[in-house]
């Protein structure tokens, strides 16, 4: 009877010790984080972690992750930024909480009407209002901006619209001219330093529309409010005379360069060039010019990027416009050099002293 007992109390120990381990298993104290059941949240790294909410558009994703910055976030989950869209934070804000929120507000194609003019811009807000102004419209405090139905979906594939309607504040509008540009192009058909006009400029024509403010019927300010391009100008485009023949551009291992080319007459003859590195500031008053620039591959040129020449003077005048292997020149200097040979030119450059100067 005493052994029962025995084998009894300890049948009875047993149980109660693989009780004990088993409860204990289960009692193990563990993380607790508010959205830890959620079925989409990932588990990335294995570091001091935080739990990291991204809002982008209409999706939603959870990462538990030991990432240092928002920039780090959306590296890990692959998330891509167009150059319109906008984050909250920003992308080098540091991952400081232990339940942090991120913002991603993607952009899209909207058309504003204001009066007679519209506009197509890339935003990323709704609110009417805000995407007008960031459509570049100046809004006012009496002024209306509402959602309106767009006839052009099928053309544009641009489904919002909003038209802004103006209160009654004063507006001006006005033409302005828009400024052609020049450009210039090398004809190796026409004397060197000669010049062709093959297209005429013409200007341009913008419509600006300000906002005026008035006191006791006077004009104190007024702002742009919108601006519609016309009529857009046209390019003017002027050939230069070039006339080298057989000539590869001079180079610092070449040191002499030997071609056929035009004079300022229009003969040809046997020219020679050669370059030099010497400061220039001191010759370009010469000409009207008040400093220079080393151009990448050298050579020193003037404010309107003619390369700096050294020439004989009474066959080459300065200020002369005349060709070089290097491109167009303008003669500003010469040198004892010239006494010997007339023909001859010496560039200015920076190859051999490479200061800039």
């Amino acid at each position: 009877m005493r052994i029962k007992s025995e084998k009894l109390l300890f049948l009875l120990g047993f149980f109660m010790i693989a009780s004990f381990f088993i409860l204990g298993i289960k009692l193990a104290p563990t993380a607790s984080f508010a959205e830890e059941d959620n079925e989409d949240t990932e588990y990335i790294s294995s570091g001091p972690n935080h739990f990291i909410t991204v809002y982008d558009g209409e999706s939603k994703k959870t990462i538990k992750s030991d990432a240092l910055t928002v920039a780090e976030v959306l590296e890990r989950l692959d998330i891509k930024l167009d150059t319109t869209d906008t984050i909250s934070p920003s992308l080098n804000t540091p991952i400081d909480a232990d339940n942090y929120f991120i913002n991603i507000y993607r952009s899209h194609p909207v058309l504003i009407y204001d009066g007679i003019y519209s506009r197509v811009a890339q935003v990323t807000s709704y609110e009417p209002y805000t995407a007008a102004r960031a459509a570049g419209f100046t809004i006012y405090d009496d002024d209306s901006v509402s959602l309106v139905p767009t006839t052009s979906f099928l053309e544009s594939g641009i489904s919002t619209a909003y038209q802004i309607s103006r209160g009654n504040g004063d507006t001006v509008t006005v033409e302005e001219e828009i400024e052609f540009a020049t450009e210039t192009i090398r004809d190796y058909n026409i004397p060197v330093g000669s010049e062709e006009v093959r297209q005429l400029g013409e200007l341009g024509k913008i419509k600006k529309t300000y906002r005026v403010k008035t006191i006791d019927g006077t004009e104190v300010s007024r702002e742009l409010v919108n601006e519609e391009v016309i009529r857009n100008p046209v390019t003017r485009i002027v050939a230069i005379g070039t006339s080298i023949k057989n000539a590869n551009p001079l180079t610092p291992s070449m040191g002499r360069n030997r071609y056929t080319a035009k004079d300022l007459n229009g003969n040809y003859v046997e020219r020679q060039e050669t370059y030099y590195d010497l400061n220039m500031s001191g010759v370009m008053r010469f000409c009207g010019k008040s400093g220079y620039s080393v151009r990448e591959d050298g050579a020193k040129i003037d404010d309107e990027g003619y390369v700096i020449i050294a020439a004989n003077l009474s066959r080459y005048p300065r200020c002369s416009i005349v060709e070089t292997s290097l491109g167009p020149g303008r003669v500003y200097d010469t040198g004892t050099f010239a006494t010997t040979n007339p023909e001859q030119f010496d560039l200015a450059t920076d190859w051999t002293r490479r200061d800039g100067i």
